[in-house]
């Protein structure tokens, strides 16, 4: 008998199809109130979850008895309640790497268009206002040769610094919970404290996965730091980032501006202030989204499950979890 997969996500055919050759496939194009009840039931005999998003905690698990793996199609995997996992012996694995070049493309041009203003140049052009020289009021500020602060070089951090340095002649500093020596060769980056790269950065990155220590690590105190005419970027995860001090610090102009790719509740409130902000930048959590990227994510994901059940090691076990049974 085939080991039975649950995919609770949108998927190409491609996808399905490979993980259909060895394993028997029930899909959930999205999980709604309508067939929740149905995905439980299913849950009851699943070997496998693909996914992303879904809370994976006991609650859930008590429904799935036999699961042997749950594979993220995502580098993050903060709804993955990973001591539950690891307690009751089921692996989980991610897709870390192959969305680094896509992620890094859309955080680098967030920058850009916070530092330049160019969506609200756009809507200054589309509204007819552009009817005179442009003043000095409207004037950007200048991204080549600045100061980049990256908190987290993971491969993402990595992939960012690689298009300041060789892109924009920009000087580098990073902070994270290790040294990083290809970087520090490579693209000349400088490891410091987390309050030297604040009180030292032009532009500050912020791409440090979700977990317990991260959570809210950028504060009031932290945006106090950081410099007047400094410009804050998130691309990592919204809660970490507490949203309110970075309300207060943009109202109290303590930083020039913010390009935001996520935030704490997504999709985030209508009513949230940083929406009428005109120097905050928005977007709906795109990072990683194109068409190939995902599709090579839910690739990835499909191969780690269909490793895991065939008892081989899959390529992406995540950092913690327990070795294949």
């Amino acid at each position: 008998m085939k080991p039975k997969v649950i995919v609770y996500k949108k998927m190409d055919e491609k996808v399905l199809n490979f993980i259909r050759e060895t394993c028997e496939v029930i899909y959930f194009e999205k999980l709604h109130s309508d067939v929740y009840p149905t995905f439980l039931e299913e849950l009851k005999d699943a070997d496998a979850l693909l996914g992303s998003g879904l809370k994976v905690d006991e609650d859930l698990l008590d429904h799935a008895p036999h699961l042997k793996i749950v594979c993220n199609t995502s580098v993050g995997y903060d709804n993955l309640d990973m001591g539950e996992l690891s307690k009751r012996n089921i692996i989980a694995t991610n897709t870390p790497d192959v969305l680094n070049d896509t992620v890094a493309d859309t955080i680098f041009g967030l920058l850009l268009a916070t530092a330049r203003r160019m969506p609200e140049l756009d809507q200054f052009v589309k509204n007819g206002e552009w009817k005179e020289t442009l003043k000095e009021e409207h004037f950007g500020v200048d991204v080549h040769h600045k100061t980049l602060g990256i908190i987290g070089m993971g491969g993402v951090g990595s992939a960012i610094a690689k298009r300041a340095h060789f892109g924009f002649d920009m000087d580098i500093l990073y902070y994270g919970r290790s040294r990083k020596k290809e970087e520090e060769g490579t693209y000349n980056a400088i490891y410091c404290s987390l309050e030297e790269l604040l009180q030292k950065s032009d532009f500050v990155c912020l791409m440090t996965p979700l977990t317990p220590q991260t959570e809210g690590l950028m504060g009031k105190r932290e945006f106090e730091l950081m410099k007047q005419s400094a410009i804050f970027i998130n691309g990592s995860r919204g809660k970490t980032v507490d949203e309110e001090a970075l309300i207060n610090a943009l109202r109290a102009e303590e930083i020039l501006g913010a390009g935001l790719d996520v935030f704490a509740q997504e999709p985030v409130s209508p009513d949230s202030p940083l929406l009428s902000m005109k120097n905050v930048v928005t977007l709906p959590h795109i990072g990683s989204a194109t068409a190939e990227t995902r599709l090579k994510m839910a690739m990835l994901g499909a191969e780690n499950l269909v490793a895991g059940l065939k008892g081989e090691t899959p390529p992406n076990l995540i950092k913690g979890s327990i070795g294949v049974k």
